[in-house]
């Protein structure tokens, strides 16, 4: 009887893909930053938005400000990608509606950049969501002093 033995390369991939598998295990099982978020008292969508967060998983706390608009240039974020409430977490800047899943990817992916923004308030963005309105396409736009670049699109809180 002769007993088949796996080829070297075969046991390289698997150790490959299992120490990869590993990899994405543990960023997924680490507990993720707290988030802080500054927004206008008023805001209703911005509450939604910190709803939408910490139904995610997220821990957030929450800063009420008239003055949103200083916080904005404090932290950088670019008068077009301008939205209505602004964050940090783990050293970026989260600029309006964007979903939490994409919160997640950049926690793990880590890229070179100041944050994350979504421009204005794009109907059922999460915070946005009105029954009878259909949701709009829009950008999660990756910003620093590197340039721009789309980093997710996303139709509502649906990634595309």
């Amino acid at each position: 009887m002769t007993t088949m033995l796996p080829c070297r390369r075969t046991v390289l991939a698997g150790l490959a893909a299992s120490a990869l598998l590993a990899h994405r295990h543990a960023a997924v099982a680490q507990p993720l930053p707290r988030i802080s978020v500054s927004k206008d008292p008023t805001c209703g969508c911005c509450t939604g938005w910190v709803t939408h967060l910490r139904q995610s998983g997220f821990m957030a706390d929450v800063i009420e400000t008239s003055e949103i608009d200083r916080v904005k240039v404090r932290l950088g974020v670019p008068q077009d990608l301008a939205s209505c409430h602004t964050a940090e977490i783990g050293g970026y800047v989260i600029e309006g509606h964007v979903p939490a899943d994409a919160i997640r990817h950049l926690l793990v992916e880590r890229p070179a950049g100041k944050g994350l923004a979504v421009a204005g308030m794009p109907m059922g963005s999460p915070g946005m969501e009105m029954e009878g309105m259909a949701p709009e396409t829009y950008k999660v736009v990756l910003f620093g002093p590197a340039g721009r670049r789309t980093f997710a699109r996303y139709e509502g809180s649906r990634l595309l």
